[in-house]
């Protein structure tokens, strides 16, 4: 009986966030989110597990691209951090950081050897690589290094039944940004005529909102 309880409390104790079992890792993880590099070097030199995360499984890392603290990053990216551990809302630092246009971050992330490197494979809760979002944004830095540094699906389809280009039409403003963020992923080979689930294309989509730039280099591209 004593021995069942005691795996049972193991078991629970296993099961915890690693926010929830040590001091230093609440430590390490309060210092990524404020960016304090000399907190979080030592949080680590303590014993803080460099890949702690916290009840929404956000790792120290995550944290650090959320907060755009380039510094703190680069510190847990030294000590081996992960950039592929996801959150409960399918976050990587991967997946963030092209969310959010953390291009020297991603830059960072790219130059990890084989073993370290970013899993393309993984999707964020719309079921998008890091490419879609950046579109959507019109992070138009952080598309260009995606689609010239990782060999990233352009037309990759998301949970939604859109693309990039899709995305850049149908939640962006037709403004620079995105006009800019349409040439990039036409360069790089997106079928233009990948149509949304109602069959929608991203031409007509353009037409509707009149966004007349994005139209004109569309149609150059023999879009229907």
């Amino acid at each position: 009986m004593r021995f069942a309880f005691l795996f049972a409390m193991l078991a629970v104790c296993s099961a915890m966030p690693a926010a929830a079992q040590s001091p230093t890792n609440r430590d390490l993880l309060a210092a990524a989110a404020r960016g304090d590099v000399k907190a979080l070097n030592a949080a680590l030199t303590a014993g803080a597990g460099v890949d702690s995360a916290d009840e929404q499984k956000q790792t120290a890392l995550l944290l650090t691209v959320a907060g755009g603290h380039l510094e703190a990053f680069k510190a847990l990216l030294a000590r081996g951090a992960s950039v592929n551990v996801q959150a409960a809302n399918k976050d990587t630092p991967w997946l963030l950081a092209g969310a959010l246009g953390r291009t020297t971050m991603l830059e960072a992330m790219l130059a990890l050897p084989p073993e370290r490197a970013p899993d393309l494979s993984l999707r964020n809760r719309f079921g998008g690589s890091a490419l879609i979002p950046a579109c959507e944004r019109g992070h138009v830095e952080t598309i260009a290094l995606l689609i010239r540094r990782s060999k990233i699906n352009v037309d990759q389809v998301n949970n939604l039944g859109w693309t990039c280009l899709l995305e850049i039409v149908i939640l962006g403003n037709g403004g620079p940004r995105h006009v800019a963020a349409t040439k990039l992923v036409l360069a790089a080979g997106a079928n233009v005529n990948l149509a949304d689930r109602d069959g929608v294309t991203p031409l007509a989509h353009a037409h509707k909102r009149g966004q007349s730039e994005i139209v004109r280099l569309l149609e150059a591209a023999k879009a229907r």
